[in-house]
């Protein structure tokens, strides 16, 4: 008995993680939006912070390029903060009750 037990646990195993790289997989095609000074600089990445696109308000064009240079980083922070959210929650629907290793994170 304890020999089928062990090969249900192994089989439960793989396929928790077949579902586990499936949803990894899923997460380079889930996009999340970054923005910084209200809006006007924009950054889209996809959860496994693959950047897509990078849109600027013409009107920073003209201002002080330190702040432009600033506005740009704080949307890609802010893109990244949101991939890390989505990624996070996503991951932990998989692995409700699943007790995790201390200090391991998602997407492995």
């Amino acid at each position: 008995m304890l020999k089928g037990q062990l090969a249900g646990l192994m089989k439960q195993a793989q396929a928790m993680q077949d579902n586990l790289k499936r949803a990894q997989d899923e997460l380079g095609n889930v996009e999340v939006e970054g923005q910084s000074g209200s809006g006007l600089v924009k950054v889209v990445m996809t959860c496994k912070h693959e950047v897509r696109r990078v849109t600027i308000d013409p009107s920073l064009l003209a201002d002080d390029k330190d702040m432009l240079e600033d506005l740009v980083a704080a949307a890609f922070n802010d893109a990244a903060r949101r991939a890390e959210m989505v990624s996070n929650e996503k991951m932990s629907k998989l692995t409700a009750g699943m007790p995790m290793p201390a200090g391991m994170k998602f997407p492995f």
